[in-house]
């Protein structure tokens, strides 16, 4: 890394698997990346003792008042929902304020953070309006697959009238940026279309007309782009060896071929932003909270990630 600020590294939900994946992600990286947990340190005390896990070296415990005592891991509060917040509050202030590399992120439920008063449906908006900035994108990263969604967390009936060519091509034109960085190439892009076999010319629909001014536009630019592509073939070997990225134009759309194929080492990445941030892309997993089961392989690679960012700046 170029930088010598450590990257923080949020604890997430207190009732899921995110304390005790920070707690093996610092472990195994500790002397290889400067690494501060930001996180209650009560809790992560607690998950520590229980599973036989050392404690990070450095701890940044932004909500001590709160007790650590009361969560009760696998169900949802909003005692939980006021650590979690707690966390990405000062995680983002701390990048913004240039003290902070970048922010990595463990999963939070978005109902404990909705009990808890917060207004925003997940990481990626909240993000956003704190950086003040309009036009984030989700990145879902691994090294031989990377999706970018045009549209991320809003009801699936609303997507259609939500898109529009200027929406996909700067989604295109965010998702070429963050791969040039990454991979140090030119990408070639894949737009995939919104209805079955990309409407057929018309015959299922013609949303899918946009996005062919969409990569039109994309083209202008210089970004090798192609599209509408069929979804339910988008995702064949031969697409994902012909093509290093892919526009999707919703949430699931991007992200079940995704975690079907990267569920224990993707990366969740958000583009368009002043700060570097990455996540696991998996969920709190409430079965497995607290039990030492939990998979951290995600968390790792995304700490690398968001190190290998940090340093291309």
């Amino acid at each position: 890394m170029v930088s010598v600020n450590p990257l923080a590294i949020t604890m997430g939900d207190p009732a899921g698997v995110g304390p005790e994946v920070l707690l093996r992600a610092c472990a195994e990286l500790a002397g290889e990346l400067p690494l501060l947990a930001v996180a209650h340190r009560g809790v992560l005390t607690r998950v520590a003792t229980k599973l036989g896990l050392p404690l990070p070296e450095r701890i940044d415990d932004p909500c001590p008042d709160l007790d650590a005592a009361a969560v009760v891991p696998g169900t949802i509060a909003a005692l939980h929902g006021q650590m979690a917040a707690a966390c990405i509050e000062r995680a983002i202030a701390g990048c913004l304020a240039g003290s902070f590399a970048g922010m990595v992120t463990a999963p939070i439920h978005k109902q404990a953070i909705r009990a808890a008063g917060v207004p925003f449906p997940g990481h990626t908006e909240w993000l956003a309006a704190r950086c003040s900035v309009d036009g984030e994108k989700m990145l879902l990263y691994a090294d031989d697959l990377a999706v970018a969604l045009a549209t991320v967390h809003q009801p699936l009936m609303s997507v259609a009238a939500s898109l529009t060519p200027a929406l996909v091509a700067d989604t295109g034109r965010l998702l070429a940026e963050a791969l040039r960085r990454l991979r140090g190439k030119p990408p070639r892009l894949a737009v995939l279309g919104l209805n079955p076999h990309a409407g057929e010319g018309g015959l299922l629909g013609h949303e899918d007309a946009l996005v062919t001014v969409a990569v039109g536009e994309l083209l202008q630019l210089g970004i090798d782009a192609d599209g509408p592509l069929p979804p339910d073939t988008a995702f064949t070997p031969a697409n994902r060896a012909r093509y290093d990225g892919f526009v999707c134009l919703y949430h699931d759309q991007g992200l079940i071929p995704f975690k079907a194929l990267h569920f224990s080492d993707g990366v969740n990445i958000t583009l368009g932003l002043p700060i570097i941030r990455t996540s696991v892309d998996h969920g709190t997993a409430f079965d497995l909270a607290w039990h030492g089961t939990a998979d951290h392989r995600s968390l790792i690679e995304a700490i690398r990630l968001a190190a290998r960012l940090a340093g291309t700046r």
